[in-house]
Formats: structure tokens, C-alpha cells, sequence
């Protein structure tokens, strides 16, 4: 069976659970479940801490993991990222007390409290410069006010929690993080794997597109055409009432909107949008 890691808890657990089930994969029913097995898919999950899964999966333990693009790099496993998967989208930044530390050369010879220790030491060592970092599991806005540290590196989101430990953020973010799938850095991709990423990516291009289906003029599906030019080709057909045509085409569904005024506008009528459930590209 393809083993898969799977996180067991957290922020990337419920989406990980959610997108796996799009794409066709037994999901655990009990959160107490370790392991769970999927015989119809040759497919064996395996629940596992986020911090820990680039780990199993770099020794090769499992065949790949969903974890977060931080999370792999700190590990220092022997995985890489194979796909992102556009969930759980985070920043990692620097922050520190106002006006006292503004960028990050001025980090030199201080302390950094984080809980992601070897991304950091990494990115200070590419710019040359030398600090103390300081490894915490938590709470890391509070290292500073406590006095074990003098800067922090944290995901922030709103920046609410370190503004309210009076710390505020500067430099560039140390990395834009969200979820991905990974492998072992040098296993060749197999059947289990291929079948994995084509059902992940059918999940990711449903959800960013709608189908549309429309009514139009035969002498507007050029126009037509050029506001929906689908992924390939749109499928356009004659309709019973002479000189009109119906159209289908898969959209964005960000511009959902926008597209179907554009449409009515040319003269377009019964304008339908549906939900892809998954797709094949």
C-alpha cells in the first residue's frame, strides 16, 4: 500500500482531512484513529504530528506527507515539496520592540526566540548574520517581554497578538508558508504518488472554477468565445431556436461575476453556474 502522513491535529489537519475526501480517499471517522487503512485505493494513512511528518517522510518511513511549507524546511528532513496545496497560508516575520529593531542586520549579537530554529538560523546565516536563537514550543510573543529574548520570528496573520505583547514586525518575511504535499527527497515518483497528485490537483482546479452554461446569439460567440475561452477550448452547440447556440466553459470563480455581466451584456441569456466537484485536466 502507499503510505501518506497525514496531520493529526492543528490548522492543517481539518483541510488536509477535507481535501483528501474531495479526492476520493477514506478519512478517519474517530480523531483517536493512528492509522487507516483505504483497500480500495491501495492507499494506507498514517496520522502524525505536522512537525513530525517531513521527518517520517524524509527516512522514508511513509511515502509522502501534507505538512506545511515551514514546517519541512525547519525539519531538515530529507523530503521535498512535490505540490502546493493552497491552504493554510501563512507569513513568517520578524518582530520586535518599536524603534528598537528595525531590520535585520541590526539583529546581529542579539536573541531570537522561535520555534522554528534551523529555519531561522538559516535565513540569519545567508545574510551574514551572527545572533543567539533561542528554541520555544510557544507563546513566543512573550519572550521578549519576559527578557529571554530581545526579537522573536513567528507566523503572523493580523499581527494583533504580537502588537498586544508590544512588538511590531520589520524586514522582509522570512517565508510565505502554506500547505504542501511532500516526498522523500530521492524516491522516483511512482504509481501511488502520480495517482495522489493527479486527484490533489482535480481538487485544487474544482476549486478555483465554476462551469458555465449559456444561451447566445450565433452571431455573438466569437464575443462570447473571448470572455469564456475555457481551459482548453469552450464546447459550444446549436439550439433548437435558429441562430442561437449554447456554450459551456469552465470559469474562474473569482470572476464569476464579472463574466456573466460581461455576457448579458453581448446579449448572452440563461447564464447557469456550477460547482466542480473534482475534475481531470
Amino acid at each position: 500500500m502507499f503510505r501518506i502522513a497525514v496531520p493529526n491535529k492543528g490548522s492543517l489537519s481539518e483541510p488536509a482531512a477535507t481535501m483528501l475526501k474531495k479526492a476520493g480517499y477514506r478519512q478517519r471517522r474517530d480523531p483517536r484513529d493512528l492509522v487507516l487503512q483505504d483497500p480500495a485505493n491501495d492507499v494506507e494513512f498514517f496520522f502524525l504530528r505536522p512537525r513530525d511528518i517531513a521527518v517520517y517522510v524524509g527516512s522514508g518511513t511513509v511515502d509522502a506527507g501534507i505538512t506545511g511549507r515551514d514546517l519541512l524546511l525547519d525539519s531538515g528532513a530529507h523530503a521535498v515539496e512535490h505540490l502546493p496545496l493552497g491552504f493554510a497560508g501563512s507569513t513568517f516575520r520578524y518582530a520586535g520592540p518599536q524603534d528598537r529593531v528595525t531590520a535585520v542586520e541590526q539583529i546581529h549579537g542579539l536573541r531570537v526566540a522561535t520555534s522554528y530554529p534551523v529555519l531561522v538560523t538559516g535565513h540569519l546565516a545567508a545574510r551574514g548574520v551572527t545572533a543567539t536563537v533561542v528554541r520555544l514550543d510557544g507563546a513566543v510573543e512573550s519572550a521578549v517581554q519576559l527578557g529571554i529574548a530581545d526579537v522573536v520570528a513567528d507566523v503572523v496573520s493580523t499581527g494583533t497578538t504580537l502588537r498586544g505583547a508590544g512588538l511590531v514586525v520589520f524586514g522582509d518575511p522570512i517565508l510565505v508558508s502554506e500547505a504542501v504535499l511532500i516526498r522523500p527527497a530521492d524516491a522516483e515518483a511512482g504509481v501511488g504518488l502520480e495517482t495522489l497528485t493527479r486527484r490533489l490537483q482535480g481538487v485544487l482546479v474544482a476549486d478555483q472554477y465554476v462551469l458555465m452554461d449559456y444561451d447566445v446569439p450565433t452571431a455573438q460567440v466569437e464575443r462570447a468565445i473571448a470572455i469564456t475561452p475555457g481551459l482548453e477550448s469552450p464546447t459550444v452547440s446549436p439550439l433548437h431556436k435558429q441562430d442561437w447556440s449554447a456554450v459551456r466553459a469552465m470559469v474562474r470563480r473569482d470572476q464569476t461575476n464579472q463574466v456573466m455581466d460581461d455576457l448579458y451584456d453581448i446579449g448572452a441569456r440563461a447564464i447557469l453556474v456550477t460547482s466542480i466537484h473534482a475534475c481531470r485536466l
